[in-house]
């Protein structure tokens, strides 16, 4: 079996192009540890705010996964959570998550000038197992986020997930990183890191999740689309999502994000919701809350205002 020891002083400028990527074989999976992590959900702020920052998002897991040699089965980037299923021992699952805490902080620094509040959020990390089929269900609850959410009908018609990966008749078409110049690399994935060069990277600017995550090795472990459906359709997500079934569409964080400025401007004739006072502030919330049917935890985040503040402003006009 090949080695897997993670070293756990990462360098952010350290080169990994010569390290290869784990190969997983059928006759030792018995051998391997699983583990779900994931991030403690923001009540105020956001980790992705637009579509660039889901892409860095996906660009930093799939380097920390070549880096360090972790595989990744699956993943989910929600705005104020992640999950990730990892096949490693819990202490490297801890590891990759504040790792990525740790490297996504700098770009949010970078970008906006703010990076505290990732540093406070806690990580869970549950192992699960093959033998109990807690791995499948466990993949199958990251990948359904999405529509538990209420933001799409389908795992896979989520972007910022890997749900769209398995079981598909076409293979994954991007720009190989050898072929990229290095420093047009660097500026497009946010990363000093050197990466294999075969990795591939998507027009979009950020790396396949098909260049991190072993792929075959996942359809082995559903065997069958069939398979890998029901756990979809059964999962714990799934249930939430049927209950809901009843109450009005959810439109994303970034949506309500991006509409915020042009609510601001159009009501108030302010570029932005930090520049609004007292009144003015209620009614955006109220504008927020009747136009998306946001309800008062989505608005804390979208707003940046503590959930007590946001249900006290609306209780008192």
């Amino acid at each position: 079996m090949k080695n897997n020891t993670l070293k756990l002083s990462v360098s952010t400028d350290s080169d990994f192009s010569n390290q290869p990527f784990y190969d997983i074989l059928p006759e030792e999976y018995e051998t391997l540890e699983f583990q779900l992590a994931s991030t403690d959900h923001l009540s105020k702020n956001v980790w992705f705010r637009d579509d660039q920052d889901y892409k860095v998002g996906i660009s930093h897991i799939g380097i920390i996964a070549l880096a360090s040699g972790i595989p990744v089965l699956a993943f989910i980037l929600m705005s104020n959570h992640i999950h990730l299923v990892l096949q490693c021992s819990k202490k490297e699952a801890k590891w990759f998550v504040n790792e990525l805490k740790r490297r996504y902080s700098e770009y949010l620094n970078h970008r906006y000038g703010t990076n505290d509040f990732l540093r406070r959020i806690k990580v869970d990390v549950q192992q699960v197992r093959l033998e109990d089929e807690s791995v499948e269900r466990s993949i199958a609850y990251t990948l359904m986020n999405s529509v538990a959410a209420n933001i799409c009908l389908a795992a896979n018609d989520y972007p910022w997930s890997s749900a769209g990966i398995y079981f598909r008749m076409k293979p994954a078409k991007g720009i190989r990183s050898g072929d990229i110049p290095r420093r047009t690399r660097m500026k497009m994935l946010h990363s000093k890191i050197d990466i294999p060069e075969d990795t591939l990277i998507s027009e979009d600017g950020y790396i396949l999740p098909e260049s991190f995550i072993p792929v075959k090795f996942v359809e082995s472990v559903f065997r069958t689309p069939k398979r890998m459906k029901y756990f979809l359709d059964n999962s714990s997500k799934a249930k939430k999502r049927l209950a809901n079934e009843d109450g009005l569409p959810s439109f994303s964080d970034q949506v309500i994000i991006s509409a915020i400025p042009d609510l601001c401007r159009s009501l108030f004739r302010k570029r932005s919701f930090a520049e609004l006072e007292g009144e003015e502030m209620v009614e955006l919330i109220k504008q927020v809350r009747r136009r998306f049917s946001a309800d008062i935890h989505q608005i804390s985040r979208v707003v940046g205002v503590e959930y007590r503040e946001v249900s006290r402003m609306l209780e008192s006009f």
